[in-house]
């Protein structure tokens, strides 16, 4: 079941790159159907999944592979992954539905983008450090396409850099993982064997450069700061759907690699790291805050906010390694970072979706050009206003329930959390002042004669929004999911 979620895509993606004489609108709806048939594997393996009494995997599959290494096709998800897993059917469903007029050649955009599904589903139900490799580097290829072949501007120089930074990441990383197989005995890339082992437990000096190498890798996919450079470029030059999977689900990969990986297979090098992870996640905050308030382009903007909404993920793990507080409130932090993870996926998705019909439409993201386009556009400046106000965490959204864990549980184990709170508000501010610049006032430049939402692009973005709201009003299905998991990563942590 688990295998056919991964690959089926990838089978879709090399059938319609065979198929030439496909016409391009049967290539836009296949690709739309494969991303449905998708969600409903998906929402099968949801409601079928019972946490298991060990706290190990559930719908688990493994198969020899690279025995010379001790390295397996093993597959698995749990409380931390199945919630990404989800998250990445809804978001590529959505890209392909709001792809279904899409003009520039069709057939190989589809067949790209269900290639990039089938990386982002085999990651995060990797449970082997090399499959985990294998699939975070082929995303890197994907996304290099995705943005230098739809992209507009200077989409070639800024998927350059990306593929140049994250690549350079990738290799970091590679290093790490290449570290813990020769610390444990018997070597082995297996993941659930590296963390219940632990290797470099007695090894300080060991443990902290590999997990050096690890969060380099991490922190570059993740970004932070200030490993963050490439990312407003290459989502200013990408598409819109290039954008809502680079923010929804790519960037997911650093912040997963964290709870997955490095925190509960080097326990002890992540208590001794977890003061800097967590100083990290508060410069984070504030610096992707206050940058996105001084923008005048309304993607570069929202491209900032990933750097401040995943600044929290950061002070949440990092005070999970702060062992000497309570479990129970790292346990809260956890939750709320994973939380985030999927909350900042559906948001960010909608917002980058809705920044893209103002390029479609006009060429321009320059909120300079624009004003009054609530007359014109009473849909588009209602969708905008319901994304923006779930963005900066209004309750009744995914954002103030995972905001919420991330500092009761952060402040909960150090008062040094409090300093990432001002994020909030300077988030609201620059959310409050895009609004009033786009919006409000006298129809002005651009904005004269503006389109409305169409279907294609209201259904998407309406239905990432819905989520995030039937996540902020009901969180306990999420919740539940999520919190056994993250009880077992701090259990881990703190050993």
């Amino acid at each position: 079941m688990l295998s056919l979620i991964v690959f089926l895509p990838l089978a879709a993606a090399v059938a319609l790159a065979a198929a030439r004489g496909l016409p391009d609108a049967v290539a836009r709806w296949a690709w739309l159907g494969v991303t449905g048939a998708e969600l409903v594997l998906v929402g099968v393996l949801v409601a079928g999944y019972d946490t298991p009494a060990d706290g190990g995997l559930a719908w688990e599959e493994r198969l020899r592979w690279i025995p010379s290494v001790n390295s397996s096709y093993h597959v698995g998800v749990d409380g931390l992954s199945l919630p990404l897993v989800a998250l990445t059917a809804v978001v590529f469903c959505a890209c392909a539905g709001y792809s279904l007029k899409e003009g520039r050649r069709p057939r190989a955009l589809a067949a790209l983008f269900l290639f990039l599904q089938s990386t982002c589903m085999g990651l995060f139900a990797a449970q082997d450090l090399i499959l985990f490799f294998l699939f975070f580097d082929l995303s890197i290829v994907g996304m290099y396409f995705a943005i230098a072949g739809w992209g507009h501007g200077g989409a070639a120089r800024s998927a350059l850099k990306f593929f140049l930074y994250t690549f350079l990441g990738s290799l970091a990383l590679l290093v790490g993982f290449i570290g813990l197989y020769l610390a444990a005995d018997p070597h082995t890339f297996d993941i659930p064997q590296l963390v219940a082992a632990a290797p470099l437990a007695d090894d300080a000096v060991a443990g902290a450069w590999v997990l050096g190498a690890v969060l380099l890798g991490l922190a570059v996919k993740t970004p932070t700061v200030p490993f963050h450079t490439w990312l407003p470029p290459a989502h200013t030059d990408a598409s819109a759907i290039g954008s809502a999977v680079l923010a929804g689900i790519l960037l997911k990969m650093g912040t997963y690699g964290f709870v997955r990986i490095a925190m509960p297979a080097m326990p002890e090098a992540w208590q001794a790291w977890a003061w800097v992870i967590l100083t990290v996640g508060v410069v984070s905050v504030l610096y992707g805050a206050l940058v996105a308030l001084a923008q005048s382009d309304v993607k570069r903007m929202i491209a900032y906010t990933s750097v401040n909404h995943m600044g929290y993920v950061l002070v949440a793990v990092g005070a999970a390694g702060l062992v000497a507080e309570g479990a129970e409130a790292r346990e809260l932090a956890v939750t709320g970072a994973v939380t985030q993870m999927v909350s900042h996926g559906l948001i960010t998705a909608a917002l980058f979706l809705l920044a893209g019909v103002l390029h479609d439409r006009t060429g321009s993201y320059a909120m300079a050009d624009y004003g009054g386009l609530a007359a014109p556009a009473p849909r588009y400046a209602g969708f905008f206003a319901v994304a923006a106000f779930a963005s900066l965490g209004l309750p009744g959204f995914s954002g103030f329930v995972a905001e919420f864990q991330i500092f009761a549980g952060s402040i909960g184990a150090t008062w040094f959390a409090v300093l990432a709170v001002p994020g909030i508000l300077v988030t609201a501010a620059l959310f409050l002042r895009a609004y009033q610049r786009l919006f409000t006032g006298p129809t002005t430049g651009r904005a004269e004669g503006f389109p409305d939402l169409r279907p294609r692009e209201l259904v998407p973005v309406g239905v990432l929004l819905l989520l995030s709201l039937l996540i902020g009003v009901l969180p306990w299905p999420l919740l539940d999911l999520i919190a056994p998991a993250a009880e077992t990563v701090v259990g881990l942590v703190s050993r």
